[in-house]
């Protein structure tokens, strides 16, 4: 999909999308998406909601505090993880999703199932989950976007290089931005083509995935050069290594204030979804940074 085939945003405004109740205006404010891994080994929360009191409890903590959906994750994306096999990340995921929509006020509450496999997609939205966040950008397996097609549901596609195991060895850019925006624009077109409404569609740069820190930087200064694919973007810095980097601070749970700069920064230049653990605090940040950026 070449530029010139896309929607500008700049001069045209996003369909708001509805979700459990919820009226997503983009562009007039900015959403939380609150990180639930139930995994063992993801990089800050690795094994502490992986029971489904647990998860449960977490999912409803954080939509209390301000989360608009819930991302579900049962495959860990940091680098260096290992591919866990298709029935262990069904076995983690499903059961979550049903637990918290039968949990009190479940039913009112958004869930986003992370994964890149189509089984586990159309497992998790038939257990209740409403969207998919795929962060190979569907690359990696090729019955995702007609899954999600048949399901009618939102996707997040988010540019990668690579997989977790080996992106950050693939990190070299000619021209960083174009590079991300045209595998974007492509993913987007694939999209469609497969049949996927294209306001069901928000894209995502990737901060963390086959980047250098000095590159997730270079992201956040020019996050708004996606606006032009005419999708809302989602944008996932919460806790990462290269906040720590700059901090000097090596435990990711004490990197809060450091991703507040860092969420303040993406809102400034366009962000419409933040990915985030520390949902209170970011809350807090949305509605200041809203107040100075977005129309009132």
């Amino acid at each position: 999909m070449t530029s010139s085939a896309l929607p500008n945003r700049a001069t045209s405004v996003l369909s708001p999308w509805m979700l459990r109740g919820q009226t997503l205006r983009w562009g007039k404010q900015t959403y939380l998406m609150g990180v639930l891994n139930v995994t063992p080994d993801s990089f800050s929360d690795g094994g502490q909601f992986n029971t489904l009191e647990s998860a449960v409890a977490q999912a409803q903590a954080m939509v209390a505090a301000g989360a608009h959906l819930v991302d579900i994750g049962g495959q860990s994306t940091r680098p260096q993880a290992e591919e866990v096999p298709l029935l262990a990340e069904l076995d983690r995921v499903v059961p979550v999703v049903q637990a918290l929509r039968g949990a009190e006020n479940g039913e009112a509450i958004a869930i986003s199932v992370d994964t890149t496999r189509g089984a586990v997609a159309q497992a998790a939205v038939e257990a209740g989950a409403d969207w998919v966040n795929d962060i190979s950008g569907a690359t990696y397996d090729p019955e995702m976007l007609p899954i999600v097609a048949e399901l009618k549901v939102p996707i997040a596609l988010m540019h990668i290089r690579g997989t977790p195991k080996t992106m950050q060895q693939l990190t070299d850019y000619a021209d960083l931005m174009a590079e991300i925006y045209e595998f974007l624009a492509r993913r987007v077109e694939a999209a469609v083509a497969a049949g996927i409404a294209p306001d069901r569609i928000m894209v995502d740069p990737g901060i963390g995935f086959a980047k250098t820190g000095a590159q997730n930087l270079e992201i956040l200064r020019q996050l708004s050069r996606l606006r032009s694919l005419g999708c809302p973007i989602l944008v996932g810095v919460s806790r990462k290594s290269f906040i720590g980097h700059i901090l000097d601070q090596p435990d990711p749970k004490q990197r809060v204030w450091g991703t507040a700069s860092a969420c303040c920064a993406a809102i400034a230049a366009s962000a419409d979804l933040l990915r985030v653990h520390d949902v209170a605090p970011m809350a807090d940040v949305c509605k200041v940074a809203d107040a100075i950026w977005r129309q009132p």
